[in-house]
């Protein structure tokens, strides 16, 4: 397979952009070579600037649960782009989404629509700040709420890709706000509120963490996070940027049955444009400018070729089947790797939970970012680049999720598999 285009491309874009890159993670610097430039896609498929085609998992992060270049959605992004492309003003299509989310996220009684995730998350802690009149945070190790300087603490992916623990720039007076948990340990949580609960404004959550690696909530954790704030009086925030609309039609919180105080989202809520909302009870949201004192702006909130672009996307998502094409997609990828892995003598424990999925180079279990820091770096690197060769393009991490989308077929599926074959026959080798 060809790159020479990309390899190109590549050199030049490190001339004018650090690394190359507008987003760490995509330099490849964890797998090595040089990342595929895309020059188009459609369906399940990516295809690069040298004319190489690839079965799509990563779907640009998430957002893509329809596949690439839906002609439903173009077409109603084209229709909102004759109209204009941002007025800096009210529109009634910004109500339309907000209603199509409060349908199906009982959760969410009124919320404000961002740019991105990072502003999602960032504007979720400050009205929990602002309501409760507290300064700390606590998260968990291994989960990513985006780049604010708080939240880099324990981050997973994007940092744990490239082997920093957080980042310069990011002040110690702001990092010492933030306690950091094992995910999925009850224990650690209730010891950190016995040391700190009067000073704890909100606990901030992946309901399933999708930053190290795909890991589900153990049972009891998620509603022994609701306990806990209850009782202390501290916000639940669910970080549902991934998991929106994505594990399930009303996200982790409706399949858990868990209600936070206040939910994120982003990516599916975006239809594959730049959008993210935050948003939860009435009285938690009344206090968000103008109508109550804690700020927050953004003069391409509401874009209206997003806001199009996520609309169209949240009511296809409607139809009956949905969920459950994306979970059979999923279990039959996950399954499939776990049984050429085991013919092949390679150790691997897979997970998946709707149209979400992750894989990891050891034994297991895997229930927290110390867990998943297990997995062979080394063999992730050579099944990665054996499956990029084959037409088979995963998240250039050990530590990210993948994502099937409806345009995934069972051919795909089969197809990727006999892929991961071959893959996995090249890992052993090597061992």
């Amino acid at each position: 397979m060809k790159r020479d285009r990309s390899r190109r491309e590549f050199t030049r874009a490190k001339r004018s952009i650090p690394g190359g890159v507008n987003s760490p993670v995509r330099a490849y610097g964890s797998v090595g070579g040089t990342p595929p430039f895309v020059d188009s896609a459609k369906g399940s498929k990516l295809r690069d600037v040298d004319g190489n085609e690839y079965i799509d998992y990563v779907g640009s992060w998430g957002p893509m649960i329809l596949g690439h270049a839906h002609p439903k959605v173009l077409k109603s992004v084209r229709e909102a782009m004759a109209k204009g492309t941002s007025f800096g003003a009210p529109t009634a299509r910004e109500s339309d989404l907000a209603e199509a989310v409060r349908r199906v996220l009982p959760s969410v009684q009124k919320l404000r629509m961002v740019s991105s995730g990072t502003e999602a998350t960032m504007s979720a802690l400050r009205l929990a700040r602002g309501v409760t009149g507290r300064a700390r945070i606590l998260k968990f190790d291994g989960c990513y709420h985006g780049h604010s300087d708080g939240l880099l603490v324990g981050a997973g992916s994007g940092v744990a890709t490239l082997g920093i623990p957080g980042s310069p720039g990011v002040p110690k007076a702001m990092t010492d706000l933030t306690i950091v948990a094992p995910f999925n340990d009850l224990t650690a949580t209730r010891k950190a509120f016995k040391r700190w609960g009067k000073d704890i404004a909100a606990i901030i959550v992946e309901p399933v963490a999708g930053n190290m690696g795909c890991i589900p909530p153990k049972p009891g954790f998620l509603e022994g996070l609701r306990e806990i704030c209850d009782d202390s009086g501290a916000i639940l925030i669910f970080d549902e940027v991934m998991t929106g609309f994505r594990v399930a039609r009303g996200g982790a919180q409706r399949r858990f049955k868990v209600k936070p105080d206040l939910t994120t989202l982003g990516k599916v809520v975006g239809g594959g444009l730049p959008a993210a909302a935050y948003g939860g009870r009435r009285d938690l949201m009344a206090r968000i400018a103008p109508e109550g004192d804690v700020y927050q702006a953004g003069t391409l909130s509401g874009n209206p070729l997003a806001v199009a672009a996520g609309l169209t996307t949240l009511e296809l998502l409607e139809a009956d089947g949905v969920y459950e094409q994306l979970s059979e997609r999923a279990e039959a990828l996950m399954a499939g790797f776990a049984e050429r892995a085991e013919g092949h003598g390679v150790p691997l424990t897979t997970r998946s939970i709707g149209g979400m999925f992750g894989f990891f180079f050891h034994s297991g279990p895997v229930e927290d970012f110390a867990q998943a820091q297990q997995s062979d770096a080394a063999a992730f690197k050579r099944f990665f680049a054996a499956m990029l060769s084959a037409g088979v393009y995963l998240a250039p991490s050990a530590y990210e999720a993948g994502f099937v989308s409806l345009a995934h077929t069972k051919k795909d599926v089969a197809n990727t598999l006999d892929a991961a074959d071959r893959s996995f026959a090249q890992v052993a080798r090597r061992r």
